[in-house]
Parts: structure tokens; C-alpha cells; sequence
């Protein structure tokens, strides 16, 4: 059974979730092992809005995640743009459902199943659309085209909101975003370099883990 009040607390102790995506799954268990040794404790797994793999097949790869890593890392769902996917994610053991946009119904249906809601905003109007249907975090996304400051400016009227960086974010400026106001940030190939993993190098995810969780550990 799902602990919200836990999966939150772990997001704003950690405050970084890796995102994986377009991984095998064997590739998908080494690359968890191998963050998990660098120090990472929040993982998304993500849908595929063109259902490639199916929405079954990530499922199955959340679940057998999950239960390696019970106990150990948090493990999300990410790119969720339906409730089914939602009812996937949480019979799969997700403990968090991550979206690139604040659909009523998905946010609606998280809350329903005990999970924690971390929807996609770009705007004060989304924001505050998104954390009136019940979302725990606002993703602020796309991030890779903005400044810190822009969270900033959203944190001064918003303070009530805990917003994540998600996009652009590397280790010369975790801190000025962490700085800015945000309580967290997602991160994809700054740690999951598909070039690592296509060698096999996965010394080199966790040395790359380890260099953010090191950095984040200063903020």
C-alpha cells in the first residue's frame, strides 16, 4: 500500500527523479543499479504516447522495477495522459504519476488511487489550474527553455506550491534553480547517457549519479 505522505517527503529529501526512456529492459534494470550505487532514489519510467513499447509492456517494466527496488528507490510513472495509464502505473507499484501536461481526469484519478500526483504546467494559470485539481508538484515543463528566474517569479505569488525543474537542468545550474525555488528537479540524459549505456558503461551512469546527488547535496 502506497504511503503519500511518505513518496512526498522522499521527493522534497531527494529532490531528483532520473528520467528513463527508450531503454531495453535489461538495459532499464543495469541503469537503475547502476543510479541507485551514485546515490538516486526517485526513478520515472515512461509511457510512449505512440505505444511503442505498449502501455503494457512499460507497465511490466515499472512493476518488476518496483519490486527490485522496494524498500531501496521510489520508482514513477512518467508521460501519463490517461486514467488507464494511471490504473497501469498503480497496479504495476507505481507511487508517483508524472505528466507533460494537467489533465483534470489523470490528476483526478491519481488522487483516487492513494498516488502522488506530479503534473506538467508552464504558466501561472496552469500552476494553479493543476494544484486545484490535487497536484502534489507542478512540473514546470518544457524547463529547457527558461531561466531560473522564471521560477523565481512564479514562487513569489505561488509560494504555496512545490515546483519541479524538469529540462535543462546540469550541474552548473542545479544550484541557481534549487536557489530560485524549486524543491526538486527532473533529469534524463544528464544522467542516462545513452552512449554509456550502449557501451555498457554503467560505472560511468553511476559516477554521472553520483556527480548530481553530490551537487544536490549543496544546495
Amino acid at each position: 500500500m502506497i504511503n503519500r505522505q511518505e513518496i512526498i517527503s522522499a521527493i522534497e529529501k531527494h529532490r531528483i527523479i532520473v528520467i528513463a526512456r527508450g531503454l531495453s529492459r535489461e538495459e532499464l534494470l543495469q541503469t537503475a543499479e547502476a543510479m541507485y550505487r551514485g546515490g538516486i532514489r526517485l526513478m520515472e519510467v515512461t509511457f510512449n504516447a505512440c505505444a511503442t513499447p505498449s502501455d503494457e509492456e512499460t507497465a511490466a517494466n515499472i512493476a518488476l522495477l518496483s519490486e527490485r527496488f522496494q524498500g531501496k528507490m521510489y520508482v514513477g510513472a512518467g508521460t501519463v495522459l490517461r486514467p488507464e495509464q494511471v490504473e497501469l502505473a498503480a497496479k504495476a507499484g507505481a507511487a508517483y504519476i508524472i505528466s507533460p501536461d494537467s489533465r483534470r481526469e489523470v490528476i483526478e484519478r491519481t488522487r483516487e488511487l492513494g498516488l502522488v500526483s506530479l503534473p506538467g504546467a508552464f504558466t501561472p494559470t496552469e500552476c494553479t489550474t493543476a494544484w486545484d485539481f490535487g497536484a502534489d508538484f507542478i512540473k514546470i515543463f518544457p524547463n529547457s527553455e527558461l531561466k531560473p528566474s522564471y521560477i523565481k517569479a512564479l514562487k513569489a505569488p505561488l509560494s504555496h506550491m512545490r515546483f519541479l525543474a524538469v529540462g535543462g537542468v546540469d550541474l552548473d545550474n542545479l544550484h541557481e534553480f534549487m536557489q530560485a525555488g524549486a524543491c526538486g528537479i527532473g533529469i534524463a540524459t544528464g544522467i542516462i547517457d545513452k552512449k554509456l549505456v550502449k557501451a555498457g558503461d554503467y560505472d560511468g551512469i553511476t559516477e554521472l549519479a553520483r556527480r548530481f546527488t553530490e551537487k544536490m547535496a549543496q544546495c
